[in-house]
């Protein structure tokens, strides 16, 4: 059997989403890997624990990460829309809330197993998939996104 070396090298599409009901609260973790092949991979898990919405995203992201590896994945493009983590794993921020950072280090840790990974931050209605199945583990239904550029109404 011959291999592809340009499938070889391919990179898998992770899309990961997390989120705490409430926040904080029960965890809801959310992922949708992609192989170079086209092959779906959807992952709707509750957290561990209880935590808050960014402890949910780091979940999240470290459960996809574990699957992805245990796939063969070695190369990556990981897309979240959480601002939080995009901005720690990309070392432009800090968090002095240790849980928080510790969370972090290992996530740090489990991609530094692939040869090489690609981080991009999204709006939430670009991450509709793992958005869907984060809510799905707490049995929340999906969400509506919101059109890009339209006001949501304002409650008095």
């Amino acid at each position: 059997m011959s291999v592809d070396p340009a499938r070889a090298s391919a990179a898998w599409q992770l899309w990961f989403d997390g989120c705490a009901l409430p926040n904080p609260g029960r965890l809801g973790l959310g992922a949708l890997l992609v192989s170079p092949e086209g092959r779906r991979i959807e992952l709707s898990l509750a957290g561990s624990r209880h935590g808050c919405s960014n402890e949910a995203e780091l979940e999240a992201l470290g459960a996809a990460l574990d699957r992805a590896h245990a796939e063969g994945a070695r190369r990556l493009t990981v897309t979240g829309d959480s601002d939080f983590v995009v901005r720690h794993l990309r070392g432009e921020q800090r968090t002095a809330i240790v849980p928080l950072l510790e969370r972090v280090v290992h996530i740090e840790a489990l991609l530094a197993r692939f040869e090489s990974v690609s981080l991009e931050w999204v709006p939430r209605h670009r991450n509709r998939d793992a958005d869907r199945l984060s809510r799905a583990a707490l049995g929340l239904p999906d969400k509506p996104a919101p059109v890009p550029g339209r006001r949501r109404a304002r409650h008095r």
